[in-house]
């Protein structure tokens, strides 16, 4: 198989290929990983009860993959990689600000999946704590740089043994496997907190919040004929089914007082006996595939920075393995360094990029849909001196103030504002979408960004 040779460049349609099925694949079987599931761990392990749990944790996904799949959207019509897309939002350099956000929450993930697979390595390979990390991480940089094929090949591969694998894993727990007695019967589902509920459904949405900036990434090869609607929908169902079946797993699993906090791969292999090792390799593989997903997207994002300093738009292979080095270098760094004190480090990831994300993606469907109409002039994302401008100041000043006015209601381990303490829970993010979404439309009114493209014929083409 070859080495992609595209980077952060338009997709010229002559070279479009798949059919948008492919989407369902890719997102299904990088939420089928215990990445996730320990996601719906955390809110048992807070002391929200099964049932409010499972709602939260459905609820959650059910918001946040209608921003995920609404990013998705826009690879086939435009034919870019998504946050090179936010460039007509922010300015060609300004788009840097949003990016430095994400790259850094892509690098967290990378290192919080090498630790929550440190022990399922050990296992496999003998080899002490940061060696396994070491390996994790360069296994991940091999497949993410071959690219965009073989991502989508393995993600359809783990579709299905992710699927057998976690159906396999409900079954052991809620029956006791060969003891035949339904482990989790005298477990009560009723104990309820509002503040509880609220972080659960943050941390769900989050997630699936957590795709967005690179979720384009995966459809920009699609055909521009391809509709909107095929795009959002293979990729909604593909996120929302993935997510919320590996999360109540997790859930109900944690409910059960299997504890998958300590090391939830080798926890779930254990159920299976003599098929251990079995079960590992496919727990192994699955969080490879998100974490490949994270360090080509970290690479694209990354690219997406400095590439608009210099105007270019390729990338030469050498540059590309540099790049992906770099950025897997210092994620494994972090994992190594964060490894003895994970989950409350785990979960601050989760809250603390929604601050960030709401924000950025509230501005960027906004201007899609809404201002722009999916029109854009793609040669201009990459040049400076094009009607997209170097820094686009106004709306860099609605994303710095609608992360300002969130800063009142948050509820982290590290910090807790005034409104947010009062309430005893955290409703930035809905603070935060609103103030974007109002703040950019005002915005719109006034500058008019529409006109900037009202002669544009063909968005997904080069002018």
């Amino acid at each position: 198989m070859k080495v992609e040779s595209h980077g952060i460049e338009f997709i010229p349609e002559s070279e479009r290929y798949g059919h948008p099925r492919r989407l369902f694949s890719i997102w299904f079987s990088s939420n089928m990983q215990v990445t996730a599931m320990v996601v719906g761990a955390l809110g048992v392990v807070a002391g929200l009860g099964l049932g409010w749990v499972i709602l939260a944790l459905i609820l959650g996904n059910l918001v946040g993959g209608i921003f995920m799949a609404g990013h998705s959207a826009q690879g086939p019509h435009l034919g870019i990689p998504q946050m090179i897309q936010s460039r007509a939002q922010f300015g060609v350099f300004g788009a840097g600000i949003p990016l430095i956000a994400v790259v850094v929450a892509y690098v967290l993930f990378f290192a919080a999946n090498a630790v929550m697979m440190r022990d399922a390595v050990k296992r496999v390979f003998p080899v002490a704590d940061d060696t396994a990390l070491i390996l994790f991480g360069a296994v991940t940089l091999v497949i993410a740089y071959f690219g965009y094929e073989l991502i989508h090949r393995l993600g359809t591969l783990m579709t299905w043994a992710s699927a057998v694998f976690f159906a396999a894993v409900l079954v052991v727990v809620v029956y006791g496997g060969s003891e035949g007695t339904a482990v989790i019967e005298a477990v009560p589902a009723t104990s309820f907190s509002l503040s509880i509920f609220v972080l659960v459904f943050t941390q769900a949405m989050s997630w699936s919040l957590g795709f967005g900036p690179f979720v384009a990434d995966y459809s920009r090869y699609l055909p521009s004929s391809v509709s909107s609607r095929a795009t959002f929908g293979y990729s909604y169902a593909g996120q929302v089914l993935g997510a919320s079946i590996v999360m109540v797993v997790g859930a109900v699993v944690t409910t059960a007082a299997i504890d998958v906090q300590a090391s939830p791969a080798i926890s779930l292999a254990d159920l299976f006996g003599p098929f251990g090792s079995v079960a590992l390799i496919v727990i192994l593989l699955g969080v490879l595939v998100f974490n490949v997903l994270c360090l080509y997207s970290g690479y694209m994002s990354t690219v997406a920075i400095f590439s608009s300093m210099r105007g270019s738009t390729s990338i030469k292979p050498g540059t590309k393995l540099a790049i992906m080095s770099v950025i897997a270098a210092v994620g494994t760094s972090v994992a190594i360094s964060a490894q003895d004190d994970f989950y409350s480090f785990f979960g601050d990831i989760l809250i603390a990029q929604v601050y960030v994300l709401v924000p950025w993606t509230a501005i960027n469907l906004m201007d899609f849909y809404v201002v722009r109409k999916g029109n854009y002039r793609i040669s201009d994302v990459f040049d400076p001196d094009g009607i997209y401008g170097r820094f686009n100041t106004p709306t860099i000043a609605v994303f710095v103030l609608s992360i300002l006015a969130q800063v009142p209601f948050m509820r982290m381990n590290v910090y807790q504002g005034p409104v947010g303490a009062f309430l005893g829970v955290d409703i930035s993010c809905v603070v935060g979408l609103v103030v974007a979404i109002v703040l950019y439309l005002a915005l719109a009114r006034i500058v008019r960004f529409d006109s900037e493209i009202s002669s544009e014929k063909a968005p997904s083409r080069q002018s």
